[in-house]
C-alpha cells in the first residue's frame, strides 16, 4: 500500500486520519479496529502489512493495527447552518499548524476543506461536502481533524497518535454532512476527543475516538 503525496497531513507526511484508514483496511476481521501510529506515515512509499503492524521497505514499523470491542463515542450533532456558522470560525484560517493539511488545510483547493469552528460549548462542528469516490479511508479522514481542532491552539499543535474509528454506513458522493467533534479527556501531553460523522438526514454515519499528542516547543 501506498500513502499518495496528496493525502498529506504535516509536510512530508500522510494525515493520520486518511493513513490509519488505509491501514486499518488491512485488518481482514470483524468488528473496529485501533491504529496506532508509531512515526509519521511516509508518503510514496511501499508499505507492507506483517502480523498487524505496517511496515516500510526497511522493516522499520509505521503503525499498529489491532481489533477492538465495539464502542460508541458519540458527539451530539448540530444543523448544517450552525457548522456552517462555526466553520467561518475556523481558527485555522489565519493561524494553522500545517495548511496544506489535506483534510482541514485552507491552503488546499483539492483537498476535503474541513474546517471545524468552535461551538459555544467547547465542541467542534464543520460542514463536509463528501468528495468521489467515497472510502473507508475517506471517513476515516474526516473523522480525524475535527477531533484535533477540540484542543489544538495558536503556538499549541497537535498530531494525530491513536485513533479507533466505526463507519457504520458511509456517505455518497456530493452529500453535505456535518461533522462534530469534542475533547472527552487528557492527560499531560496528550489529549483524548472523540468525532462523529452525520449524514444530510441527521443520521449518525460513523464515529471515532482518538488520541492527539501536543509537540514539544520548537526550539
Amino acid at each position: 500500500m501506498i500513502i499518495e503525496s496528496r493525502f498529506n497531513g504535516p509536510p512530508g507526511s500522510g494525515n493520520g486520519g486518511w493513513s490509519a484508514g488505509v491501514f486499518a483496511g488491512t485488518y481482514g476481521g470483524p468488528g473496529p479496529v485501533e491504529v496506532t501510529l508509531r512515526r509519521p506515515p511516509p508518503l510514496e512509499t511501499p508499505l507492507t502489512a506483517v502480523d498487524g503492524e505496517i511496515h516500510d521497505p526497511v522493516g522499520t514499523v509505521v503503525a499498529r493495527v489491532r481489533p477492538v470491542p465495539d464502542f460508541r463515542a458519540v458527539v451530539p450533532p448540530v444543523d448544517l447552518p450552525t457548522a456552517r456558522a462555526a466553520a467561518a470560525g475556523y481558527p485555522g484560517l489565519l493561524d494553522h499548524p500545517f495548511p496544506g493539511c489535506y483534510v482541514c488545510g485552507p491552503g488546499r483547493v483539492d483537498g476535503l476543506r474541513l474546517f471545524p469552528g468552535r461551538l459555544p460549548d467547547g465542541r467542534t462542528a464543520a460542514p463536509f461536502r463528501v468528495p468521489e469516490p467515497v472510502t473507508d479511508a475517506t471517513v476515516w479522514a474526516a473523522l480525524d481533524c475535527p477531533g484535533g481542532w477540540a484542543v489544538i491552539a495558536p503556538g499549541r499543535p497537535y498530531v494525530l497518535g491513536r485513533i479507533a474509528a466505526v463507519v457504520a454506513a458511509p456517505p455518497d458522493p456530493g452529500d453535505e454532512c456535518v461533522v462534530t467533534g469534542a475533547m472527552v479527556g487528557g492527560e499531560g501531553r496528550k489529549a483524548l476527543v472523540h468525532t462523529s460523522l452525520y449524514g444530510p438526514d441527521g443520521a449518525l454515519l460513523g464515529w471515532a475516538r482518538a488520541t492527539w499528542i501536543a509537540l514539544p516547543p520548537a526550539g
